[in-house]
């Protein structure tokens, strides 16, 4: 009988929060002997300015700072690929910023990683896609500066990509991956369409669902030092992350989409949700309905959200996310029901009992989706019932994130929660 894990880990980077915190970045860059960074952004963000701010921050410092704007929203192997001879091209580099959403956050990861560490990304991306090495030693200082609050990469240790020719999502997830410091001014969100603010936000509140309902650290075997990983299960630490999260969310988030260019107040929070959640999941994990968004959006055909780039198909990875959600946590709701029922409360304090408990969670997450104007399930951005059978492998893939599940599912299981998922109301 082996023993049972008596051990948790939980790690997040220093944080400056707060309206004006991104104005301060040369001044905490310097403190890390840096003279030469390569600014990491996607074309949109670097048309809005902000990019060119934080260059102009830095420069202050006498840190010299050049524009990379060729992150792809929502990376690949290709994109970050190409980001990455760039940079080796255009180094060497004493440090990296990273300044936009989750797909520019989590480019500089892999730039900072290859760039100091030659090699594939096939080296170090989880296994059974990659190779799943251990990055040797320490890397350069990583300054993130979210300008949406939805996937609180500033805050974790993995970084997430389409690999093309597979057509599934997976990552990379070490702690030497978490950035040196997470710079979160909320006035870079002011702008942010409805659209992106709805789909970012729902991946907040995955994250907070997801992880706080994960399986409890204790539950696993004992581990050797080396064999520990970032994801360790649900924990004391990330629970009141994640409870926290949820409880800004409730007050926030519908007020972010609907009128988020007046309501500074909102975006505050929600970034602070953001956040937060990030160093709740970041240690604690996700599991089903993170790992049914990657094949989904790794499969997607036409369709094409309003408020992103439309200049390919794509479902944003919060929406992707939250799109089996519901159904996701009715199957898991057996093996942790009072967690199930925090998250309800939490999220949604005002809607009503259900006379099914199991039903708690998803009526609070579609009463939110439909408010918010997230798409009635996976038919609603192109997919069938006879899709299903193609998306399953991509999700059964994703075994580091299903073995967070507190309730381990099979192929039927994953196929029976997306079959479901075709509409949630």
């Amino acid at each position: 009988m082996s023993q049972s894990e008596t051990i948790f880990t939980w790690g997040a980077p220093p944080l400056k929060f707060g309206i004006g915190a991104s104005d301060e970045i040369g001044y905490d860059l310097k403190q890390y002997g840096v003279s030469r960074v390569l600014v990491i952004t996607d074309a949109g963000v670097a048309a809005s300015g902000v990019a060119h701010r934080i260059i102009d921050a830095l420069r202050r410092y006498d840190v010299t700072a050049e524009l990379f704007d060729g992150v792809h929203v929502e990376p690949t192997d290709d994109s970050m690929n190409k980001a990455i001879e760039y940079a080796a091209a255009q180094g060497p580099w004493d440090g990296f910023v990273a300044v936009g959403g989750g797909s520019s956050i989590d480019t500089a990861k892999a730039v900072n990683l290859l760039t100091t560490f030659p090699g594939e990304l096939g080296d170090y991306l989880n296994a059974p896609i990659g190779r799943a090495q251990v990055p040797p030693g320490e890397l350069k200082p990583l300054f993130a500066v979210p300008t949406t609050a939805g996937t609180g990469s500033e805050s974790t240790a993995m970084c997430v990509l389409d690999v093309l020719s597979m057509r599934v999502k997976t990552g990379i997830s070490h702690w030497r991956l978490r950035p040196t410091m997470a710079v979160v001014d909320p006035a870079l969100t002011m702008s942010l369409p409805p659209e992106v603010t709805a789909a970012a936000g729902m991946d907040i509140v995955c994250h907070a669902a997801e992880s706080f309902t994960a399986k409890p650290f204790s539950s696993y075997s004992r581990k050797r030092p080396e064999e520990r990983v970032t994801y360790c299960g649900s924990n004391p630490v990330s629970d009141l992350w994640c409870e926290r999260a949820l409880t800004l969310l409730a007050g926030a988030f519908r007020r972010a989409v609907s009128h988020g260019a007046q309501d500074q107040q909102a975006r505050v929070d929600m970034m602070q949700a953001a956040t937060f959640a990030g160093m709740g999941f970041g240690n604690a994990g996700v599991h089903i309905p993170h790992a049914n968004a990657y094949p989904i959006a790794g499969q997607v055909k036409e369709f094409r959200p309003k408020g992103y780039p439309g200049d390919e198909p794509m479902v944003p990875h919060g929406m992707a996310v939250s799109l089996t959600a519901p159904e996701a946590f009715r199957f898991s709701f057996d093996a942790a029901p009072e967690r199930h029922l925090r998250v309800a409360e939490l999220l949604g304090p005002d809607v009503p009992e259900q006379s099914d408990p199991r039903e708690q969670l998803p009526a609070v997450l579609t009463a939110l989706m439909r408010d918010i104007g997230i798409p009635n399930g996976i038919g609603a951005v192109g997919f069938s019932e006879s899709d299903v059978p193609d998306l399953v492998p991509g999700v059964m893939k994703q075994q580091r994130l299903l073995s967070t599940c507190p309730k381990t599912p099979t192929e039927d299981d994953i196929a029976g929660i997306l079959s479901r998922s075709i509409e949630n109301w």
